[in-house]
């Protein structure tokens, strides 16, 4: 008879620790910064060069993603995505922008976006494609959301045009941009008490 006693399958995956929850603040928090950054020096200046077509304004759209794919790939863990990129509005909705605290339904709205790509894999998958993918999806659900809270007035060529450069520039930006970051922080051993950097040993 086989007495083995087995773990739960998934367990060891999907259960937060507290270096966890302590990791993914701090990158939410460093985050936070680039979402001000983005939101506050570079967005006004992009959007006056894009005055002829505002759709362009798209291609930089992945640098508000960044939080929610780069947790993901870090934590490793089923909300990670999503705790990151929330997390990292609401620090931003503190730190100031004028967009206001609409930046938090953003947060929420693009969080999701990645985390369901992470979830669709089941957490078990974490390469340069499902990077791309969690930023691309990530910058599908921020283009919808923003057409809808702020672009209502575009004709609907240009909505879509948006949307589709938001795609882009999710999935270079905050795919794989932030697939390269883990593997070169991996690399470094400063991830070694995480599941990516056990991941990255192996």
């Amino acid at each position: 008879m086989n007495t083995t006693t087995h773990r739960p399958a998934g367990r060891a995956r999907t259960s937060w620790r507290v270096v966890d929850i302590v990791v993914a603040a701090v990158l939410a928090a460093v985050c936070a910064v680039v979402f001000w950054a983005w939101s506050n020096l570079l967005y006004p200046v992009v959007g006056a060069a894009a005055v002829a077509y505002p759709p362009a304004v798209g291609l930089i759209a992945g640098g508000w993603l960044v939080a929610g794919v780069l947790g993901g790939l870090i934590i490793r863990r089923p909300g990670a995505a999503l705790f990151c990129e929330l997390l990292a509005a609401v620090i931003e909705g503190f730190l100031g922008t004028h967009f206001g605290w609409t930046v938090v339904i953003s947060g929420l709205v693009q969080g999701v976006g990645a985390e369901l790509v992470f979830a669709a894999l089941r957490y078990r998958r974490y390469g340069a494609a499902v990077a791309a993918a969690a930023g691309a999806v990530s910058g599908i659900f921020l283009g919808v959301s923003e057409n809808l809270l702020y672009n209502y007035e575009w004709a609907f060529g240009h909505q879509v045009v948006y949307v589709v450069l938001a795609a882009l520039s999710g999935a270079v930006l905050a795919g794989l941009l932030m697939w390269a970051v883990v593997r070169a922080l991996a690399a470094t051993g400063v991830l070694q008490g995480l599941a990516s950097g056990r991941a990255a040993r192996r």
